[in-house]
Order: C-alpha cells, then structure tokens, then sequence
C-alpha cells in the first residue's frame, strides 16, 4: 500500500539523543523481528524515529543566523514576480506546511497541476517534489520562484529588489559576507526548511515503551501495515518512505518521474510521499484528488485498477484478499504518526 499525501515547492525538535537512541534501537529490533514482510535479500524494511534534527551539508552550514534570514525570505511577497505571493502562501505552518486544498493557485490564480505537499521533516528526503527532480533543499529552494507557473520570479530582478532594502543587505552580509545573491537566498530558506522537524508521534512514544499511547485499534493498524496490508513495503525507514517511485493508476495525465528521466518506464510514477503528520496534509495523492484517508486505504483495499494498458503497468494491485472492517485500524494507526511540528510564526520583514 502506498498511501501519498501531499506537492509544489519547517525550532529543530528537541528530543534528549539517549530519547532518539532508545527509540531507535526498540523501533530496529521490533520491526526486524516481527515484520512477516520480505524484501529483497539482507534489505528488509524497518520503521525506524526521525533524529532530532537534520544533518545540514558542509557547503551550507545550520547558523541561528541563516535560519532567521530563511524565515524571514519564507513569509516575504517579493520572492514573487508580482509581489504576491510567499513560499508561505502555499506552505501554511498552521496546515502542516502544506495548505489543504487539492492543487494549489499559482501565478496570476492558475491552478497548479499537483498537490503541495508537506514541508514538515523535509530535509530527510534525498530528492524533492513528487518526481525527484532535485537533489537538495537548496537546488529545490529556487525552483517554484523560478516557475512561470508558480512564483514566476526573475532571479536578476529578485537580486536588485533585495539589494536595495537596507535590512536584506545587511543580513547578507553577516549570513554570508556578500550582498543579496541567489544563492544566498537559496541557501537561507533551505537552513530555515531543515529546522522544520516534527517531535515523537505517538507510535514513537509506544515502540519506546509507552504501552498506552496507541489505542488498541491503532495497535491492530500497526500490525496489519507491517504484515498483510503489506504498506512496510514502500513505507518504511525514517519518513515512511522508501524514496522510490510507483504507478499507481490514480491518474495518467502527468509524467511524473517520466517527465525528468525522458524514460518511457517512468511516465505516471511518483515518489513514495512520507507519512509523518498524515492525518493533517488532506487532500491526499499526487493530484489531491482524495479527501480522507480512509479514501486513500480504501483506494488500495479495493479500487485501485487490477489491469493497465501496455508499457503503463502499474505497480500495486487491490487487497481482494483482505476486509473493509480492517479500514479503520490502519487508519487509525496512521493518525498516530503525528507529531508536534515546530511553532513557526510570520516575522517582521526587513
């Protein structure tokens, strides 16, 4: 099962590293031990915490000072063409991150072709946006500015229109000892992106020894996710996501990964989405063309396509063999990775 949630395009957490370690070494040993699910040899799939905050690349180290800067170019219009418009504008802290409406209106109202999705423990993936076209937060953090379609943004004007604010120019130069670049810019609201980490949901908290903080139903979810449901297969690891790409016949209009490959075996598949904080990123699917998640498991109990048409195979096929009455567990075991997200708030603009 691959349940997706959110895509166009956030205070760490502060979990003590002996909270982080304990969860981690119960979530290895539960999950290696009674997960009935095979893999592939000497790889078979583990649920396993998020680390308390997310590692940042040595060419762009996590300063207070750049976080700040990223915060502030995140809720700021004029990294839109027409002023407009922020990356907070379809990345809404008070909705995860992601913004509750099935597609997104870009530049000049457009409605956007695919569901924005959660920023929440961004920074844990290796690639970004549903067809992994970028390899990083920083490469990823220009390109809906850069969109005709979403932020529509010129890079050479976004520069002189920073520059010529006093404040811009001065945090720049204490950030990155130069004047308002485009890489600066980048590399701020990436800083900010890697902060947004959310802390233990309550399934952490139970596989850490906490009998009670699953309901018995969430429990029964658990062990059918990881056993005949079968979701472990593509939602495992940190994020619940195996990074890779599926079709899975919800709509063949776009390209997805094809898109960015140019490889006829990509077309229609997207990137497994990550389940943390799932139960608040509805719409769900690439598209956002399912509500609930009850749609989105039922989808895979039962409506999900049994055929496709050649060189569109898809890659699940509908749980005959399983109830509807089991629907509600993995529901509620899903609504129990959520987590406390980080308290992020509009600040002054320079």
């Amino acid at each position: 099962m691959n349940p997706l949630p959110n895509t166009p395009s956030q205070s760490p957490a502060e979990n003590s590293t002996s909270l982080v370690s304990a969860i981690g070494l119960l979530l290895l040993c539960f999950f290696l031990a009674a997960s009935p699910v095979q893999a592939e040899e000497g790889d078979k799939p583990a649920l396993v915490p998020l680390p308390a905050a997310a590692p940042s690349p040595r060419e762009n180290p996590t300063t207070p000072a750049k976080v700040a800067l990223g915060r502030q170019l995140f809720f700021d219009t004029r990294l839109s063409g027409d002023n407009r418009m922020s990356c907070a504008s379809c990345h809404l802290p008070d909705k995860a991150f992601a913004d509750g409406l099935p597609r997104s209106a870009g530049n000049a109202g457009q409605e956007l072709t695919r569901n924005t999705p959660s920023l929440l423990n961004v920074a844990f993936f290796e690639r970004l946006f549903w067809d992994g076209r970028s390899k990083s937060l920083e490469e990823q953090a220009l390109a809906p500015l850069q969109s005709p379609a979403e932020m529509n943004q010129d890079l050479d004007e976004l520069e002189k229109e920073l520059n010529a604010v006093p404040g811009y120019r001065r945090q720049f130069q204490d950030v990155f000892q130069s004047p308002v670049t485009r890489r600066g810019v980048a590399q701020a609201l990436a800083a900010f992106q890697r902060t947004l980490v959310t802390q233990p949901s309550p399934f952490d908290r139970y596989l850490a020894g906490d009998e009670e903080a699953l309901s018995d139903e969430a429990k029964r979810g658990l062990e059918l996710f990881t056993g005949a449901a079968d979701c472990v297969r593509c939602h495992q690891g940190p994020l619940l996501s195996d990074g890779k790409y599926y079709r899975l016949g919800v709509s063949f209009i776009d390209e997805g990964r094809g898109g960015v490959t140019g490889a006829a075996t990509d077309k229609a598949r997207f990137r497994t989405p990550s389940l943390r904080n799932i139960a608040q990123t509805a719409p769900y699917m690439h598209d956002g063309s399912m509500k609930t998640l009850y749609r989105v498991v039922e989808y895979y109990y039962r409506d999900a396509p049994s055929s496709s048409r050649p060189g569109r195979e898809l890659d699940i096929r509908p749980l005959t063999g399983q109830s509807y009455s089991e629907i509600p567990a993995i529901v509620a075991f899903l609504e129990s990775l959520t987590g406390e997200a980080p308290r992020i708030t509009a600040p002054d603009l320079p």
